[in-house]
């Protein structure tokens, strides 16, 4: 329950609805923190507005985005575990979720987790009060009704938040009165299918009320528009008809105190019907409000097509409030995520300490990217990597991507650009802006083994498996043997090229229409510099008519998006929806022998760690112990 008698309004979130990088709020209501007070002027009432946002997740803080640590993209080095001890969401990735005290915890805000049913309290007070036309008598109607489509919104998403991690969750509609009975208190989990379409509900009424777009870009980037509801109940849609939550026969004994089922036994083909119409929907208002795939814009810079396709990827991430950014989430700038990616590219910098790389890329991660030809490493009929660990010396026509005359291995040669965009290794070329050629010719070169200036391990942090993430760092990131200087940005929290994927596994699951799914990958594909599905697997997979049958195509859609939206912390959530991290997530931790200091030592394959997912318990968070001695109405997950 929400005690009435005071309120904190102290708001956290910076930058999270200006386009500059300055603290958006650092508000406490004048002298009188009284809840009554907080809704009797417009100016009081904006600062609760900024406390229903504030609880958003800092999508960019390698703590609390579970999608970072809690898979198998990315590893950390186990030595330097003391650098910070609450990576809780590795804990989560290392298979060691516990009952007791559950890491990443939303249910009760605990191990950077938020206190999403307290934001759900904080927005259920807004709309009670700001509903209510006596109270806030300076706010004009039109702004009122955008308020409160903001809220609806919010309360929406923390729903959906929960859900997604927990299953079936107890709705909060309205919240509790302090002078409740006890056993009013105790709440239920409720229907699966009810929480959905009661989230559902709420983003349509939020939809029809939100701006299209945001005007005042300089004072209110990030806040809520109607293209982001309808992302949200895209990926909502998406979520509900995937195989955890459809049709799962591991959750099908679930109920609760009252006896109803908490999830269907049988699988709804509908709901991807359903899925298809919200996807589509989304694309169309995102698309007819200015929303489009990022293209790297022309530069005073001599760049090659092979550099400026790479930008292409980088930059739809990293480049502030692009057009293919839906929804920019600032809630946390992306300052230290980029320093913990960031490798030491010149001798000058071997000692700074602030260039960490301690975000290293998986060995898998670096195999799950295409060839050159756009298929698998594993279904390329022209390109052998049957011995991708060997080495070769690069030559000249691969010198924007590799250091000519140096030796790496045969797994970094001949890959699709979206692989030199996402990843640097040993060898491997890394494009910025200080290039000190003002080109991407003789530009920065990683040199990575333990004797080079890449790989040294000088108390500040190494990386572990030899594969540095790229991606995440904005090309404006500079450095000296001083210190860095880092170009903040907002988190893409719904790119377009999400709802292009999401729209084609529904369109594929619903349908059986390659074709259409086909037109919205090959999209992503060409501006990623990638020949067509059709094109790519007719030339040159060893099964050409994998595209053509809905399972195959499926297997095709489950890679593009692990390509596409690598380190963007979708891979975490996407392998629970369909069910296959009981496979993926019992595969061991692979990377380089970092070690070395030859070509001969350094390109040896060591394992780093084997992960433990056991299933079905670990597809769902478990409920705290305690809440369920507090409250017997609610019961645990499976195999909790």
């Amino acid at each position: 329950m929400f005690k009435h008698k005071y309120i904190s309004i102290l708001i956290v979130c910076s930058a999270c609805l200006l386009a500059s990088c300055k603290k958006y709020l650092d508000i406490v209501p004048d002298n009188s923190p009284t809840l009554d007070y907080a809704f009797t002027l417009r100016n009081e009432a904006q600062k609760f507005l900024f406390t229903c946002y504030s609880y958003l997740p800092g999508s960019t803080d390698p703590q609390s985005n579970v999608g970072f640590l809690g898979g198998d993209e990315i590893w950390f080095p186990l030595e330097y575990r003391e650098f910070d001890a609450t990576l809780w969401n590795w804990e989560i990735g290392r298979g060691n979720q516990n009952s007791n005290r559950p890491y990443v915890n939303y249910w009760d805000g605990d191990r950077y987790g938020i206190k999403a049913f307290e934001a759900i309290r904080q927005c259920n007070i807004f709309i009670e009060n700001v509903s209510d036309l006596r109270k806030v008598p300076d706010l004009s109607l039109p702004e009122r009704e955008r308020w409160l489509a903001e809220v609806k919104f919010l309360k929406a998403y923390y729903h959906f938040l929960l859900l997604r991690m927990y299953g079936a969750i107890p709705l909060v509609d309205v919240n509790i009165s302090v002078s409740a009975k006890p056993e009013e208190v105790k709440v239920s989990r409720v229907p699966f299918d009810s929480c959905v379409n009661y989230i559902v509900n709420l983003l349509d009424e939020a939809a029809t009320v939100l701006p299209p777009f945001i005007a005042d870009r300089n004072n209110e980037q990030g806040r809520i528009t109607s293209p982001i509801a309808k992302a949200i109940k895209a990926r909502v849609l998406v979520t509900a008809a995937s195989p955890l939550f459809n049709g799962n026969g591991d959750l099908a004994a679930s109920k609760n105190t009252s006896g109803q089922a908490l999830y269907a036994a049988a699988a709804d083909d509908s709901k991807w019907t359903r899925a298809v119409q919200a996807c589509k929907e989304a694309i169309d208002i995102a698309t007819q409000n200015g929303a489009m795939l990022y293209y790297f814009p022309p530069s005073s810079f001599k760049l090659s097509q092979q550099t400026i396709t790479q930008m292409n990827v980088r930059q739809a991430v990293c480049e502030r409030w692009n057009a293919e950014k839906i929804w920019g989430n600032s809630g946390r700038l992306a300052n230290r995520l980029q320093t913990t990616c960031m490798a030491r590219l010149s001798s000058d910098v071997a000692s700074n300490t602030t260039l960490r790389a301690m975000f290293s890329a998986t060995m898998k991660t670096a195999e799950l990217f295409y060839t050159r030809n756009g298929v698998p490493i594993t279904e390329d009929k022209t390109l052998n990597f049957e011995n991708r660990y060997a080495t070769r010396m690069a030559v000249d026509s691969e010198r924007y991507i590799i250091n000519p005359g140096y030796v790496t291995a045969r797994l970094n040669f001949d890959r699709e650009p979206r692989f030199y965009a996402n990843l640097c290794f040993d060898g491997g070329v890394w494009y910025l802006y200080s290039s000190p050629t003002q080109s991407d010719s003789g530009t920065y070169v990683l040199k990575a083994k333990a004797n080079q200036y890449g790989g040294t391990d000088i108390g500040g942090g190494i990386n572990q498996t030899g594969y540095f993430i790229k991606k995440l760092v904005d090309w404006n990131f500079s450095f000296s043997a001083s210190g860095v200087t880092v170009r903040p940005y907002e988190w893409p929290e719904v790119r377009l090229a999400d709802l292009y994927l999401l729209y084609a596994e529904a369109v594929n699951e619903a349908t059986g229409n390659t074709e259409e799914a086909c037109s919205y990958l090959n999209k992503i594909r060409a501006r990623a510099g990638v020949a067509t599905i059709q094109d790519a697997w007719t030339n040159y997979s060893t099964n050409p008519a994998k595209y053509t049958t809905k399972a195959g195509l499926r297997e095709i859609i489950k890679r593009e998006r692990a390509i596409e939206l690598c380190f963007e912390g979708s891979r975490f959530w996407d392998l629970r929806r369909w069910k296959d991290a009981a496979y993926e997530l019992n595969q061991p931790v692979r990377g380089w022998t970092i070690s070395g200091t030859t070509d001969d030592s350094y390109y040896l394959v060591r394992t780093l760690f084997q992960q433990r997912f056991i299933a079905p318990r670990d597809y769902l968070w478990p409920i705290r112990l305690s809440n369920l001695s507090v409250n017997p109405n609610l019961v645990q997950n499976p195999g909790w």
